[in-house]
C-alpha cells in the first residue's frame, strides 16, 4: 500500500511513556515492537508523556509539525485521549485502541466518546470493554477486540532461586506477588494482603518494566485480586512464566485460566483463597503448565491480529 507521496506504513500515536509509574503502557510498547517484525509492514512511532492537559495540545502540535506533508495508510493511537493528538497526522484510515481507563473514569469517557465518531476503527481490548461503548458513537466505525497480548520472549520461566538471588531476596522464600501498584484502588491491594496474610508480599508499583519477569519469577504466587481489569495482562504473565495464578474472575483471567492445573479463578473469599496458596507456599518451587495458555495471547499475535484489521480497513 502507498500513501499520496509514496510514504508506506502506519503512525502509531501511543502514550506509553509514563515517567511516574513505569510499569504502566509496556503492553503498548510490546505491540509496537510485534508490529515491527512483521513482514510487509513500516511503522512510525510517536510517544508522549501525558502528564496533563497541556501536554496533549503539545503533543497535537508536534504531531502537525513532525508528519507536515504526509499521509500514513493508517493513523491509530492507544488511550481514548490520546485521538485527539493523532488527528494532527493526516491518514487515510484512523484507528483508537481503547484500554479501561479511558471508558471508567468520567472525565476520560467523556473526552473520549467525543471524539469516537471520528474514527474508522474502535478497538477495546477486550469484549468486556466493548459492552461500555455506546453504539451511538462507532455508527460509521466497526468495532475490532484487539488485545496487546504478551510478551512471551520476555516473560518465561526463570529458576525460581536464581530470580531471588538476582533481586537481593531470600532465596528460600516464601514470596507473593501483587502485580499492580498498590495505589491503584481498583486492584484491590486490601485482598491480596488478607489472602497473603505472613507472608511477604511483593508488588509492582515502581519496578522497571526489564525486571518485572525476575519478580514473577520469584514468586511462589501471583495474585490478581482486582474489582475490574479491561484485559488483565498480569494473568497471562504468570502463565508465560509458568507461574501459579490465583485471580478474581475479569478480564481474560476466566478464559486464560480454564482447564490450567494449579491456577485459580473465583471470586475473592479469604478463606478459601488462603487455602489454596497453602500448598503453594510450602512448595519450595511449585510451577503450572501456563505457557500454552499464554501463547494464545501472545503479543505477536495480537499484533498480526492488528495488522490484518488494518489490512481489511486500509
Amino acid at each position: 500500500m502507498r500513501s499520496s507521496n509514496e510514504q508506506t506504513g502506519f503512525h502509531d500515536a501511543s502514550g506509553w511513556r509514563r515517567d511516574r509509574d513505569p510499569v504502566r503502557g509496556t503492553f503498548v510498547r510490546d505491540q509496537v515492537e510485534a508490529l515491527r517484525r512483521l513482514p510487509g509492514l513500516e511503522l512510525e512511532l510517536f510517544t508522549f508523556a501525558s502528564l496533563g492537559p497541556s501536554a496533549y495540545a503539545q503533543a497535537a502540535a508536534a504531531v502537525r509539525k513532525r508528519y507536515r506533508g504526509i499521509t500514513f495508510d493508517v493513523v491509530h493511537a492507544h488511550f481514548g485521549l490520546n485521538l485527539w493528538p493523532a488527528l494532527g497526522a493526516r491518514g487515510r484510515v484512523r484507528g483508537i485502541t481503547l484500554h479501561g481507563t479511558d471508558l471508567f473514569h468520567p472525565r476520560s469517557r467523556a473526552i473520549t466518546l467525543a471524539g469516537l465518531p471520528l474514527m474508522d476503527l474502535v478497538a477495546p481490548v477486550s469484549v468486556s470493554l466493548e459492552q461500555l461503548i455506546p453504539r451511538l458513537f462507532t455508527r460509521r466505525s466497526p468495532l475490532a477486540v484487539l488485545p496487546c497480548g504478551v510478551d512471551t520472549q520476555r516473560f518465561q520461566p526463570i529458576d525460581r532461586r536464581e530470580a531471588r538471588r538476582a533481586l537481593g531476596l531470600d532465596e528460600d522464600g516464601p514470596y507473593l506477588l501483587f502485580a499492580a501498584n498498590p495505589q491503584r484502588s481498583e486492584k484491590r491491594y486490601d485482598r491480596a494482603c488478607a489472602a497473603a496474610g505472613a507472608t511477604s508480599l511483593l508488588t509492582l508499583g515502581s519496578v522497571d518494566p526489564s525486571e518485572v519477569p525476575l519478580w514473577v519469577n520469584a514468586a511462589n504466587a501471583v495474585l490478581v485480586t482486582s474489582e475490574r481489569e479491561s484485559f488483565g495482562l498480569s494473568v497471562l504473565e504468570a502463565l508465560a512464566c509458568d507461574v501459579p495464578v490465583l485471580a478474581t474472575p475479569v478480564g481474560i483471567a476466566p478464559e486464560a485460566l480454564d482447564g490450567v492445573q494449579g491456577t485459580y479463578c473465583g471470586t475473592f473469599d479469604e478463606d478459601v483463597w488462603r487455602q489454596i496458596l497453602a500448598p503453594l507456599l510450602s512448595d519450595p518451587d511449585p510451577r503450572v503448565a501456563g505457557r500454552p495458555a499464554a501463547e494464545r495471547y501472545s503479543a505477536q499475535r495480537m499484533a498480526k491480529r492488528v495488522w490484518e484489521t488494518w489490512l481489511g480497513l486500509a
